[in-house]
């Protein structure tokens, strides 16, 4: 009946570990569904920003492109007059207006250049953006597919799991699985661990002598004195006999006869 008992705790605690790893599973897929929705709205504001980006630099280029052309009207009506103009002093201040007007539009030339070769740049950031956003959609969208179908999996795997711990349970008298399960409820699996060479496996420490002679008789199970652990005894395999080497044997009588 102990070995019986044994034998379930163990299996038990195998069940266990496997509920936890299934439980694990169930409570980690969501959350990687969970981590790729929270890059997709990262990426979705980005696309809104750059959106937003490039709309004020093709209004900036629109305004740059108005005012150039505006001033350059300008030089070439007073191109058109300047040989109308009756004083010196007045073809000087037209002269300095269309200097100042063309300077003014050689600065915007040039900042029309930089918002062009800006918009450039932010052109091939929102490119890679949305490719980020395609490729990521995809990816989304096969793990959303995959995951109720995970979890089916995975509970239908927990529920059976759970069907045959309470099998096990049916073996074990209900003070030592009550033990078992106040071990496991307040340490890190193992909770029921064989003993080897007077050392438990689970804390690796020695059994005292007296708890380790109880042990090894077989009649019911201890927990370790120090970690608490449910223990079983496993003997240790005796060490083999080393081999002696053989004796020469001696010559017969005969055999000396002979060599005389």
């Amino acid at each position: 009946m102990y070995e019986k008992q044994v034998e379930q705790l163990v299996v038990l605690q195998k069940v266990d570990d496997d509920i936890l790893l299934l439980e694990a599973e169930i409570d980690q897929a969501p959350k990687d569904v969970a981590a790729l929705e929270s890059r997709h709205a990262s990426l979705e504001k980005r696309k809104e920003q750059l959106e937003e980006k490039l709309a004020l630099l093709k209004e900036q280029q629109k305004k740059l492109e108005f005012e150039i052309e505006e001033d350059g009207v300008k030089v070439k009506k007073s191109k058109s007059k300047l040989m109308l103009v009756g004083t010196t002093k007045e073809y000087h201040a037209m002269m300095r207006e269309m200097d100042s007007l063309e300077k003014l539009n050689r600065l915007r030339e040039e900042e029309k250049i930089t918002v062009l070769e800006e918009t450039t740049r932010q052109n091939e950031m929102y490119e890679e953006n949305n490719t980020k956003i395609e490729a990521l959609n995809v990816e989304l969208g096969e793990k959303r597919v995959g995951l109720k179908a995970k979890l089916t999996s995975a509970q239908s795997k927990l529920d059976k799991l759970n069907r045959q711990r309470g099998k096990c349970g049916l073996v074990v008298p209900a003070p030592i699985l009550g033990r078992y399960e106040f071990i496991r409820s307040r340490l890190a699996h193992p909770v029921i661990v064989p003993v080897i060479d007077s050392f438990c496996t689970g804390c690796n420490i020695m059994i005292p002598p007296q708890v380790y002679n109880s042990l090894q008789e077989g009649k019911q199970i201890i927990s370790c004195p120090n970690c608490q652990r449910l223990t079983y005894w496993i003997p240790s395999e005796p060490e083999p006999e080393p081999v002696k080497p053989e004796k020469p044997k001696r010559a017969s009588k005969a055999k000396k006869a002979v060599k005389k």
